[in-house]
C-alpha cells in the first residue's frame, strides 16, 4: 500500500461548502452563503476562488443580495480583471433598472472598480445616470465622475463628463448641486494644469447659495469651500454673499461653522473696515466661535488653533470674550496651553488686571509645563501692555519668592526680556535675582542670569565673583551658557578693566584653547583680537545699544497668516503650516491668499489704498497683467520715485515667520551700519586697513535697444551692484543724423520693485557720439510678477520719440549684503522648508579650489555658513537674501579636480531658482 492515503481526505473544506451553497437554488440559502463569503473576506481570508460563483448571484431582484455581491466585486475585481468583465453586462443592465436604488448602486460600484477594461464600459451608463430623472442617481453619478477622473483623466475630458458635471450645478436638487461641487473640487485638486475647471461667476455663485440652505451638512461644507475660492467683483457683491452665509454660523456642526467663518474672513478683506456692516459682521463672528469651546476637548483644540489664527488677523472679533479662554481645572494640557496663547494675544490695557490675576493662579498649578508657560505669559504681558509692566514685574517677584525651582528659572528668563524692553527701569530687582543664583540648573535660565550680570555689571558690586563661580565648571556648561559667559566677562572687563584682567584672560583661554566648539572659539578669537588691537572699537561693538525686543515675537509672518486664513477648518490651520509643508502631490502646490483689500473694493478711495500699502508688512507678488498697456499709459515726464530708504520690512518674507522670529526679536532699524564704516572697522581689527573692497562679478554689456528700433538711438547695458546699491550701466550711442536731447527713463512694474533712484542725467548727444550712464535703482517701486521673474520692461524717451525694450536683471545684483544666516537658524530653516521646495542643478566648468570659490561667492553676497568634507567631496552650505527679503538656502557639492558640481537649493519661493542658478553659473565662470 502506498503513502498516498496520508494526502487524501474525506473533508471537502470550507471553500467547497461555500461554493455548493452559492449554487443552491434557494434564494435564502444563496444570500446566507454570500454573507459568509463577505464575512470571510472581511476578516482577511482569501475567497477569490469563489469569484465566478459570486458573480452568478448578481442576477437577482433582491437589493440586499445585490449590494453584497457588488461589495465582493469591488474587493476582488483588481486581482481578477478577466473575471470581472463577466459582470459588465449586469452592471449595464442594472443602470437601466426601474428601481433608482439599483441604478445608483450599479453606477457607484462600476466607479469603484478600478479596472481599465471595465472603465471603457462605464461611459454610456454614466452619461445616462448623469441625466437620470431621480436626484439620488444623479448625485451618485456626480461622485462617480470624480472617481473616473482619478482612473482616466483624459477619458473624462474626451467624453464630455466635465461639461455634464458643470450643468449639474444648476440642478433643482440641492444635494445634486453639493455633490457636483464636491466632484469638481476633487477634480480641480487632481488636475495637472492648476487652472480652475469652473469659472466662478455671479450666476454660479447664486445657484450655490440657493442650494446651501437645503443640502446636508457635508454638502454645505463642500459648497462653502467653493465659495471661499471666489473673489466677488465689488464690495456690494461681497456684502450680499456675507448676508446669505451668516445664518450658517448658527449650525450645529463645527465643520460648517468653521467653513462659514473662513468665507466671511476672506470677504471681510473686501469690505470697508469703517462701515457699519463690517462692524456688525465682526460682532456676529464671536458667538459661534465661543460656542465651539463648549464641545468635547478634541473639537475645542481644533477650534482654538483656528481662533489663534483669527485673533492674529482680527483681534477685534474676540476682544470682549477673554473669559471664555480662562482655563478650567479639567481641561487637557493641550487645550490649556492653547487657551493661554490666545489669552496673551487678546491681552490689552482694559483686561490686563483680570489676565494677570488668572496667570498668577495658573503659576501655582501642579502641571509643570503649564506653570512654565503661565510664567512666560506674564513676561509677554509685560512686553505687550506697557502700562502693566510694573504690575507684571511685581507678580514675577512674588513668584520668585515661592522658591519653586522651575518657577524661579522661568521668571528669570522672562525678566531678561523685560530688561531689554524697558532699559534702566526695573534694574533694582537684580539683587533679588542674584539671591537665586545657586538654584539655577537649566541652560536657558543660567544663560539669562549670566546675561543680566554682564549687562548690568557696573551695578553689581560682586559681578566678578558671580561670573567666576560660573567659570569653575565652564567645560561642563551648555554651549548657550558658555557663549553668554564669554560675552558677559568681556563686558565686565570693558566696564571695570582694572580688577578683571585675570578673569578675562582666563575665559578667553578657556574659549580658544580648551574648547572644541567652533562658535565659541571664533567668538573668543574675535574678542581677543578686538581687545588687543583696539579697545575703543571693542567697546563700540560689545557695549553697543541693544535693539528693543518687539511686543509679539511669535506672530506668524503676514503672508503665511493670510494663506492659513484661507485654509481655516483644514489640517493646515491646526498645524499652522501651509499644505505644501506636509502634503505632497495633488493640489499641494496651489498657494492661496486673501484678496487685496484695495483692489477688491470698487469704491475704495485713494487714501485707503495708501494706508493699505503702508500698513501691510509684506506683499505677495501679483500676477502679470497687460504690461504693454502699463508702459504705454505711463507718464514718461513724471519725476522719478525717490530711492527707497533702507528698510527692515519685506515685500515677501519666505522664511515662514522671518529671521526676527527665529532669533527671538526683530532687527533694529538703526542696527545696520553703513557699508564703509563696517568694512573699515573689521579691516582695523584684522589688520586689513588700506585694502580695497572687492567687486562682484561683472556681466558684459549686451545690446538692449538696436539703432534700427530706436530711430538711431542704440542702448547697450548691464547691471552691477556697488556699495549696497543696484546700478543700471548703459552706453547710449547716437547713430542718427540729428542731436538727441531731453533723455528720460521709466521702468514698468516688476517682480523686485525696481525704480530709478533719481532722474536720468544724460547730456545732449551729438550724432555718432556715445555716453556712459550709471543709473542707481531703488527697490521701493510697485511690485508685479513678471515672466521670467527677472524681466524688466523699460521706456526711454528723448526729443525724437519714446522707445520700449525689455532686459533681464542679473541675479547677483539682487543679492543683499545682509544675507548671512546664523548656523542654527540655517539648520532650523533648512529642516522647516519641505522637501517639495528643494531643487537641484548641475554646474559644469568649475575651476579653482573650494576656498577660492567660497571667497568668490562671498564677494557676490552669497555667504558660506559652514563647510564639510564628506567622502572626498567638499560641501559648502550657503545662504543669500534677495532685495525683497526672499531667503534662499543652498548646498554646493564640489569634488577637487572635478569640473562638475551639484547645487541644491531650498526656498519657500522656488520661483527664484532659475535666477539663482544663472547667477551661480556666471560667478563660478568669472575670472
Amino acid at each position: 500500500m502506498t503513502d498516498s492515503k496520508y494526502f487524501t481526505t474525506t473533508k471537502k473544506g470550507e471553500i467547497f461548502e461555500l461554493k455548493s451553497e452559492l449554487n443552491n437554488d434557494k434564494k435564502e440559502k444563496k444570500k446566507e452563503a454570500v454573507k459568509k463569503v463577505i464575512a470571510s473576506m472581511t476578516v482577511g481570508k482569501d475567497v477569490s476562488a469563489l469569484f465566478p460563483d459570486v458573480v452568478n448571484c448578481m442576477q437577482t431582484d433582491n437589493l440586499e443580495l445585490k449590494k453584497l455581491v457588488y461589495l465582493y466585486l469591488m474587493n476582488y475585481a483588481k486581482s481578477q480583471p478577466d473575471m470581472a468583465i463577466m459582470a459588465v453586462n449586469t452592471f449595464v443592465k442594472d443602470c437601466e433598472d426601474s428601481n433608482p436604488l439599483i441604478r445608483a448602486l450599479a453606477v457607484r460600484t462600476m466607479g469603484c472598480i478600478r479596472v481599465d477594461k471595465i472603465t471603457e464600459y462605464l461611459c454610456e451608463p454614466l452619461r445616462k445616470c448623469l441625466k437620470d430623472e431621480d436626484p439620488y442617481v444623479r448625485k451618485t453619478a456626480a461622485v462617480c465622475v470624480a472617481k473616473l477622473y482619478d482612473i482616466s483623466a483624459t477619458m473624462v475630458e474626451d467624453q464630455g463628463f466635465l461639461d455634464q458635471l458643470k450643468d449639474l450645478l444648476s440642478d433643482s436638487n440641492p444635494m445634486v448641486v453639493a455633490n457636483a461641487v464636491a466632484a469638481l473640487s476633487e477634480i480641480n485638486e487632481a488636475s495637472q494644469s492648476g487652472q480652475p475647471l469652473v469659472e466662478m461667476n455671479s450666476v454660479t455663485i447664486n445657484k450655490l447659495l440657493t442650494a446651501l440652505n437645503e443640502c446636508t451638512e457635508w454638502g454645505q461644507v463642500f459648497i462653502l469651500d467653493s465659495l471661499a475660492n471666489y473673489s466677488p467683483k465689488d464690495e456690494r457683491e461681497a456684502q450680499s454673499i456675507c448676508e446669505r452665509i451668516t445664518p450658517r454660523l448658527a449650525h450645529a456642526n463645527a465643520a460648517v461653522v468653521l467653513s462659514a467663518v473662513k468665507v466671511l474672513m476672506k470677504l471681510l478683506e473686501m469690505l470697508s473696515s469703517d462701515s457699519d456692516f463690517c462692524a456688525t459682521l465682526t460682532k456676529k463672528l464671536a458667538p459661534p466661535l465661543v460656542t465651539l469651546l463648549s464641545s468635547e476637548p478634541e473639537v475645542q483644540y481644533v477650534a482654538l488653533r483656528n481662533i489663534n489664527l483669527i485673533v492674529q488677523k482680527r483681534p477685534d472679533i474676540l476682544k470682549h470674550e477673554m473669559k471664555v479662554f480662562f482655563v478650567k481645572y479639567n481641561d487637557p494640557i493641550y487645550v490649556k496651553l492653547e487657551k493661554l496663547d490666545i489669552m496673551i494675544r487678546l491681552a490689552n490695557q482694559s483686561n490686563i488686571a483680570q489676565v494677570l490675576s488668572e496667570l498668577k493662579e495658573y503659576a501655582t498649578e501642579v502641571d509643570v509645563d503649564f506653570v512654565r508657560k503661565a510664567v512666560r505669559a506674564i513676561g509677554r504681558c509685560a512686553i505687550k501692555v506697557e502700562p502693566s509692566a510694573e504690575r507684571c514685574v511685581s507678580t514675577l517677584l512674588d513668584l520668585i519668592q515661592t522658591k519653586v525651582n522651575y518657577v524661579v528659572q522661568e521668571a528669570i528668563v522672562v525678566i531678561k526680556d523685560i530688561f531689554r524692553k524697558y532699559p534702566n527701569k526695573y534694574e533694582s530687582i537684580i539683587s533679588t535675582l542674584c539671591e537665586n543664583l545657586d538654584t539655577l540648573d537649566e541652560p536657558e535660565a543660567r544663560a539669562s542670569m549670566v546675561w543680566i550680570i554682564g549687562e548690568y555689571a557696573e551695578r553689581i558690586d560682586n559681578a566678578d565673583e558671580l561670573l567666576d563661580s560660573f567659570l569653575e565648571g565652564f567645560q561642563d556648561e551648555n554651549a548657550q551658557v558658555q557663549l553668554q559667559l564669554l560675552t558677559a566677562v568681556v563686558k565686565l572687563f570693558l566696564k571695570r578693566p582694572s580688577d578683571t584682567q585675570e578673569l578675562v584672560q582666563h575665559v578667553l583661554s578657556l574659549a580658544t584653547q580648551d574648547s572644541d566648539n567652533p562658535d565659541l572659539r571664533d567668538r573668543g578669537f574675535i574678542y581677543w583680537r578686538l581687545l588687543s588691537t583696539d579697545p575703543a572699537a571693542a567697546k563700540e561693538v560689545v557695549l553697543a545699544d541693544k535693539p528693543l525686543i518687539s511686543e509679539e515675537t511669535d506672530l506668524l509672518e503676514p503672508t503665511l497668516l493670510d494663506e492659513l486664513i484661507c485654509h481655516i477648518s483644514s489640517l493646515a490651520s491646526v498645524y499652522h503650516k501651509p499644505p505644501t509643508a506636509f502634503v505632497e502631490g495633488r493640489g499641494a502646490g496651489v498657494r492661496k491668499s486673501l484678496p487685496n483689500r484695495a483692489a477688491g473694493s470698487a469704491n475704495a478711495n485713494a487714501d485707503q489704498t495708501g494706508e493699505a500699502g503702508q500698513g501691510s508688512e509684506s506683499m505677495v507678488i501679483p500676477n502679470q497683467d497687460s504690461l504693454i498697456g502699463d508702459l504705454l499709459s505711463m507718464d514718461i515726464n513724471a519725476p522719478a520715485m525717490p530711492a527707497a530708504p533702507a528698510s527692515t520690512t519685506s515685500n515677501v518674507d519666505l522664511l515662514g515667520g522671518g529671521l526676527d522670529i527665529l532669533l527671538g526679536g526683530p532687527p533694529a532699524a538703526d542696527s545696520v551700519a553703513p557699508a564703509g564704516g563696517a568694512s573699515s572697522l573689521l579691516g582695523d581689527i584684522f589688520g586689513l586697513a588700506g585694502t580695497s573692497l572687492s567687486v562682484g562679478v561683472q556681466i558684459p554689456k549686451v545690446n538692449w535697444l538696436p539703432a534700427e528700433k530706436g530711430k538711431g538711438l542704440e542702448i547697450q547695458g548691464t547691471f552691477s551692484r556697488r556699495n549696497g546699491e543696484i546700478y543700471m550701466e548703459m552706453t547710449l550711442t547716437n547713430k542718427a543724423m540729428q542731436p538727441m536731447t531731453n533723455f528720460a527713463i521709466q521702468l514698468n512694474k516688476n517682480s523686485f520693485g525696481l525704480v530709478p533712484a533719481s532722474p536720468l542725467q544724460a547730456p545732449p548727444l551729438p550724432p555718432n557720439q556715445s555716453t556712459e550712464i550709471s543709473l542707481a535703482l531703488g527697490t521701493s517701486g510697485p511690485i508685479q510678477r513678471m515672466e521670467p521673474l527677472n524681466n524688466l520692461q523699460v521706456a526711454v524717451k528723448n526729443n525724437i520719440d519714446i522707445f520700449y525694450f525689455a532686459c533681464l536683471v542679473h541675479g547677483n545684483v539682487l543679492f543683499a549684503e545682509d544675507g548671512q544666516l546664523d548656523k542654527r537658524v540655517f539648520l532650523n530653516t533648512w529642516k522647516e522648508i519641505p522637501a517639495a521646495n528643494e531643487l537641484q542643478y548641475s554646474l559644469s566648468g568649475v575651476i579653482g579650489t573650494t576656498d577660492g570659490i567660497a571667497s568668490k561667492m562671498t564677494t557676490n553676497n552669497i555667504f558660506t555658513i559652514a563647510k564639510r568634507n564628506v567622502e572626498g567631496q567638499d560641501m559648502l552650505y550657503q545662504s543669500l537674501k534677495l532685495t525683497n527679503n526672499i531667503w534662499v538656502l543652498l548646498e554646493l557639492k564640489l569634488q577637487p579636480g572635478n569640473p562638475d558640481a551639484t547645487l541644491s537649493l531650498k526656498s519657500r519661493s522656488v520661483e527664484v531658482a532659475n535666477i539663482i542658478f544663472a547667477a551661480y553659473e556666471a560667478i563660478i565662470r568669472s575670472p
